[in-house]
């Protein structure tokens, strides 16, 4: 079914009334002659892997903190205006429009607000990185519990929602690509924003749901849908990152100073207590924590750290011929959108640590700390009989985490391996004689 072209979710942001709240360039000076600077930051709430640039910083009061120390040491009050997005589009319109001074996207949006911003005389500059995945993991396409898809190639010719020029989107058009399949026209892609995709495929009007963390998750523990594809099949890199306005980064260059600091003290405090930090999360955003710690947790699909590694600025330069190909932006220089002069002035620390290998993961009610296993089969002894929050298994060839009771289970020998799709589980059987599927209380019988 030839696919029916859409406007941009850009374009649609940028139709949006102006936010009232001044940027920062707009401070004006307070009585008696005190300067008063005002930032204003947007951030996606439940777009979890930005939270050490949002939703955690801003619970923690890290960056007012900055500021405070910044105001004692230049004479300056610092106020912050947070503002919430459900995607990056409404926030790059608002820093073209010089509304907004700093925010957080993801990989796809960060190029669009690269070329608006050009496009604009409002240039925009990429400084850090929140979460990313080295694989792709967390963009996700899903179906309906039960639905007759079982993979990528049974998408031709469906209905697939997505937020066009996002993550997913990208990852979407990568992967119908690599299946043999026209993203333009062998499918019929709806643009339309999560929250309403997912109402979409729960009211059975579209096929499959392709987005970025957490809705897939999210509908998965809700057992509202299942994986049908996996981001990290492609092996290529995707992340969420912090973008300035290049005029605020300049005239306040102790601000965005403040706010990298900030952001590392966010992730160290994440990196330290994980699940603290997933409680949190949930509380601030309405999410489930067992969701939130699916991504953000210590063996979570998201490794949190602000460097830009280079590993995600070259993903980054392969990801602009995908939006050139949908029409979202004519090019974009990646290295002159790239500044890492920031990063490196405001924060001391190591750069690129290795990302960790995921591991089966346990977390028990009434625990405020979870158990590592090595072995899938270790987890789902333990798992067996006990009070169970939440259990994490990592497919055993993308290693992105996912529930254990969502993915699924093989049975090979005495080997218990998991899937987060019912494609990689095939593909594995049919690899490996002898090798079957098994529901997951037959994986919980096997265990012992």
């Amino acid at each position: 079914m030839p696919s029916k072209r859409v406007a941009p979710l850009l374009a649609l942001a940028l139709t949006l009334p102006l936010a009232t709240a001044c940027g920062g360039s707009a401070g004006a000076d307070s009585g008696g002659g005190a300067k008063t600077v005002t930032v204003t930051v947007g951030y996606q709430s439940k777009t979890i892997n930005t939270v050490t640039a949002g939703t955690l910083l801003r619970s923690l009061g890290y960056f007012e903190q900055e500021l405070g120390a910044l105001g004692k040491r230049d004479g300056t009050t610092y106020k912050v205006t947070w503002q919430d997005y459900a995607t990056g589009a409404p926030i790059t319109a608002q820093m073209t429009a010089g509304k907004i001074d700093i925010g957080s996207m993801g990989d796809f949006p960060l190029l669009i607000n690269a070329a608006r911003g050009k496009e604009l005389k409002q240039p925009t500059r990429l400084v850090s990185v929140t979460g990313y995945n080295l694989r792709g993991g967390l963009n996700t396409v899903v179906v309906k519990p039960g639905s007759p898809l079982k993979s990528l190639t049974d998408l031709r010719g469906k209905k697939v929602s997505t937020s066009i020029g996002s993550a997913a989107d990208g990852t979407l058009a990568r992967a119908l690509k690599e299946a043999g399949i026209d993203p333009d026209k062998g499918v019929h892609k709806l643009n339309q924003q999560p929250s309403v995709g997912a109402s979409a495929l729960a009211a059975g009007s579209v096929d499959a749901l392709s987005q970025f963390v957490a809705w897939p998750g999210q509908l998965a523990f809700a057992g509202q849908a299942e994986a049908l594809y996996d981001g990290a099949e492609l092996n290529l890199p995707t992340f969420h990152g912090v973008t300035v306005r290049e005029k605020f980064a300049t005239e306040h260059a102790g601000v965005l100073d403040a706010f990298l600091a900030a952001q590392r003290r966010a992730t160290d405090r994440l990196r330290a207590q994980p699940v603290a930090a997933a409680e949190s999360v949930a509380k601030e955003t309405g999410l489930p924590a067992e969701v939130v710690y699916l991504y953000n947790g210590a063996n979570g699909i998201a490794t949190f750290d602000p460097a830009l590694r280079p590993e995600l600025i070259d993903a980054l330069k392969k990801d602009v011929p995908v939006l050139k190909a949908e029409k979202l932006v004519d090019d974009v220089d990646v290295d002159a959108f790239v500044d890492s002069a920031p990063l490196r002035r405001a924060v001391r620390a190591p750069a690129c640590p290795q990302a960790p290998v995921a591991k089966p993961e346990l977390w028990l009610k009434g625990q405020e700390t979870t158990r590592s296993f090595a072995s899938p089969k270790e987890l789902l002894k333990a798992a067996r009989g006990a009070d169970v929050r939440a259990a994490y298994v990592p497919d055993a060839v993308t290693g992105t985490l996912w529930f254990a009771d969502r993915a699924v289970w093989v049975a090979d020998g005495a080997d218990l391996r998991a899937f987060v799709t019912p494609a990689g589980a095939q593909s594995y059987v049919a690899q490996h004689a002898g090798a079957r599927t098994v529901s997951y209380a037959d994986a919980l019988k096997l265990a012992s």
